[in-house]
């Protein structure tokens, strides 16, 4: 469905992570687009069967189901409505599994708000006249908060990152609470899915250090040492953005295993 000179599109964005949420509904209202920002696919589901949509825009992993499953069950009302997946997958064959499933296009989060915007003109066939712009990419001194990226991926908005990174430092020690939980009681499906929203978030908010932590325990997830450094290293970002930490910090025996 084609922008209207006298309206905008609806977009209807289905994003569980708050971090992650915020920043996708500014990237699209300043395309410009309107928005209607959902959590679950059961959320997605009862507005789409009450209002029409430009394009849907839905996270691969959902509390409830799958972007794919979702994306099925919207089809069966409205077979034409394009839609862009989002993942924090980077892996080939996920990513080509979500347009065989018919996504016309597989966002990697994080992702600068111009490919956000980008894509959506693309689904919605209207002429974009800038490219997507590639997240700038740390050394091996990794920062505990990269502003430069950060900012980029707002499209140079200080405010809107300022914004994100409250959100976040809200949010982390809860998250990194239910990783930490999840993988004493040994659910590895429930660590798997917090650390996929959670690499998200870091890359919207440019939390650089703690982004290759989380990667290290994806790589890993039943690491008892790898899991440590990741609390730590929460605790580091927490401490620098003047949060008291959710855990103590990791003792002498701790770091020396690592």
């Amino acid at each position: 469905m084609p922008m209207m000179p006298d309206m905008l599109p609806r977009i209807l964005l289905v994003e569980d992570d708050p971090t992650s949420r915020t920043f996708l509904t500014a990237a699209l209202r300043a395309t410009p687009a309107d928005v209607d920002a959902v959590d679950t696919m059961a959320a997605a589901l009862a507005l789409a069967s009450s209002q029409a949509y430009s394009a849907w825009m839905i996270d691969a992993r959902l509390p409830d189901g799958s972007g794919e499953e979702l994306l099925a069950r919207l089809r069966e009302r409205d077979p034409r409505t394009p839609a862009i997946a989002h993942t924090a997958a980077h892996e080939a064959q996920v990513l080509d599994a979500l347009v065989a499933a018919g996504f016309a296009e597989a966002l990697v989060k994080p992702m600068p708000a111009i490919t956000v915007q980008s894509a959506l003109r693309r689904v919605l066939g209207v002429a974009s006249d800038s490219a997507p712009v590639a997240l700038a990419v740390a050394g091996d001194e990794l920062p505990l908060w990269d502003d430069d990226a950060a900012t980029l991926a707002l499209n140079g908005n200080r405010t809107h990152v300022d914004t994100l990174r409250d959100l976040f430092v809200q949010e982390l020690a809860k998250s990194v609470y239910a990783i930490s939980t999840a993988a004493e009681r040994g659910d590895l499906d429930s660590v798997r899915g917090d650390l996929h929203r959670l690499r998200a978030s870091c890359g919207f908010v440019g939390a650089q250090r703690l982004a290759a932590a989380v990667q290290t325990l994806q790589e890993e997830p039943s690491s008892t040492a790898r899991l440590a450094a990741l609390e730590h290293v929460a605790n580091e970002t927490l401490a620098h953005a003047d949060v008291p930490s959710f855990r103590a910090p990791l003792t002498e025996a701790q770091s020396a295993a690592l």
